[in-house]
C-alpha cells in the first residue's frame, strides 16, 4: 500500500530522530517540497496517498537529512524576517537570531533617505529583511565571495527589492570615499577550536563565514576600527556576536571612541547584538 502524507511524514520523523532535534518539522518541510505544496496541505489531505515518484524523491531527501545535510540546502531556501531566501553551500543559512539585528536597525531613529551598508552580506538576508521595511533607504551588501554576491543578487531579483545594490568587497574596499548613516554586519566570531563546528548544519558552511582569530574578535575588531571612516556623524554600527563576547565587543567599541554602546538579546535571552554611535 502506497504511503500517505500523514504516513510518510510519521516514518521519516522515526528514522530522523537520531541525526536531529527537528526530525518531525524537517520531515514535513522535505514533504512540502516534494509535493510543491502549502504547509496547510499537509492538515488539509493527510490519507492523500504519495506517487512512486514523490516516495523516491522524498525517502531520498530524508537520507541526505539522515546524513547531516540542512534541510536549507535540500530545498534550496530558507526563509527569514518573513523572505523566502535562496541558499547554497558557499554561504551561511540564515538564523532566526540575526532577526535581532534587523529589529534593532529599525528601531534606530534614522532619517527617511538613510544610507546603510551590509558587511558580509552572504545571502542578503540582512540587507533584503531591512529594504523590504523601508523603501527609501539606500542599502548597499558587500561580500568578499563572487557566489555570494550572485546570490544575493538573486534574492533581490526574486523578491524585486530594486533599491538595493550588492557588490563583491573585501569589507570596506570597494566602498571607499563613502558614508553611511547605518553600517550593519554578521561577521565571523567562532573560534578555530569551537566544539560546535563539528556538529550539526555548520558542518556544511564554509568555514571562511564561521571561524575567526583572536578567539573570534578578529573581523569585529577590523570592522569597527575601520568603520569610523565610513560612518556619517551620528551613524550606528551593529554588530552581531556571540553570545559569550558581548562584554568584549562593548569593551572594542568603548576603546575606539564610539559612544552610546548598547547591547540586545535575542529570543532566547542571550547577548546577541552590540551597536553604537559614531559622534559628531
Amino acid at each position: 500500500m502506497a504511503d500517505t502524507v500523514e504516513s510518510a511524514i510519521q516514518s521519516a520523523a522515526l528514522l530522523l530522530e537520531s541525526s536531529t532535534d527537528s526530525a518531525k518539522l524537517d520531515a514535513q518541510v522535505l514533504l512540502l517540497e516534494v509535493l510543491n505544496k502549502p504547509r496547510s496541505y499537509l492538515f488539509s489531505w493527510p490519507e492523500k496517498q504519495l506517487t512512486e515518484q514523490q516516495k523516491a524523491l522524498y525517502d531520498s531527501y530524508c537520507q541526505r537529512r539522515l546524513n547531516g545535510e540542512p534541510v536549507a540546502h535540500i530545498t534550496g531556501t530558507r526563509e527569514f524576517w518573513s523572505l523566502s531566501l535562496q541558499v547554497n553551500a558557499t554561504t551561511l543559512i540564515p538564523r532566526p537570531d540575526t532577526e535581532t539585528l534587523v529589529e534593532t536597525a529599525l528601531g534606530l531613529p534614522l532619517c527617511d533617505k538613510a544610507t546603510v551598508l551590509d558587511l558580509g552580506t552572504g545571502t542578503g538576508a540582512i540587507a533584503l529583511a531591512l529594504a523590504s521595511e523601508q523603501p527609501h533607504w539606500r542599502i548597499t551588501g558587500v561580500d568578499r565571495i563572487a557566489e555570494a554576491v550572485a546570490l544575493s543578487t538573486l534574492n533581490k531579483q526574486r523578491l524585486g527589492l530594486q533599491h538595493v545594490n550588492f557588490l563583491q568587497s573585501n569589507w570596506f574596499s570597494e566602498v571607499e570615499n563613502q558614508k553611511f548613516d547605518l553600517i550593519v554586519s554578521n561577521p565571523p566570531y567562532i573560534e578555530h577550536d569551537d566544539e560546535h563546528l563539528g556538529q550539526g548544519d555548520v558542518r556544511f558552511e564554509p568555514l571562511s563565514a564561521l571561524v575567526a582569530e583572536d578567539d573570534g574578535m578578529a573581523d569585529i575588531k577590523h570592522i569597527i576600527t575601520q568603520a569610523r571612516d565610513y560612518l556619517s556623524p551620528d551613524g550606528y554600527l551593529l554588530i552581531e556576536h556571540g553570545f559569550e563576547q558581548s562584554i568584549k565587543v562593548h569593551r572594542f567599541f568603548a576603546q575606539m571612541a564610539y559612544i552610546n554602546i548598547l547591547t540586545v538579546k535575542d529570543l532566547a535571552d542571550n547577548d546577541r547584538v552590540t551597536f553604537a554611535q559614531w559622534p559628531k
